[in-house]
């Protein structure tokens, strides 16, 4: 009991502020993984115009490897 006590009055402001904190850091994520996203799209929709293919091939492409990267640096920010 006593334990308690001592680390409650070590460290008062952390406890109302750690969902507060876990909060921002998942929307953090959120928010990167959409710009990752949202450039690679962009990317490839503007290769598209630039070659005049008929077939979205890059914008397909690209947007691919947005989705796996935007993934993968999602799982690498949970892991820590």
């Amino acid at each position: 009991m006593e334990e308690q006590e001592s680390s409650e009055k070590k460290n008062p402001k952390n406890l109302p502020n750690k969902g507060l904190q876990e909060y921002g850091r998942y929307s953090g994520i959120a928010f990167q993984m959409a710009g990752i996203i949202l450039v690679t799209v962009w990317g490839g929709v503007k290769l598209d115009k630039l070659t005049g293919w008929h077939i979205p091939v890059f914008t397909i492409v690209l947007s691919l490897l947005g989705v796996s990267a935007a993934i993968y640096i999602a799982i690498k920010e949970f892991i820590k």
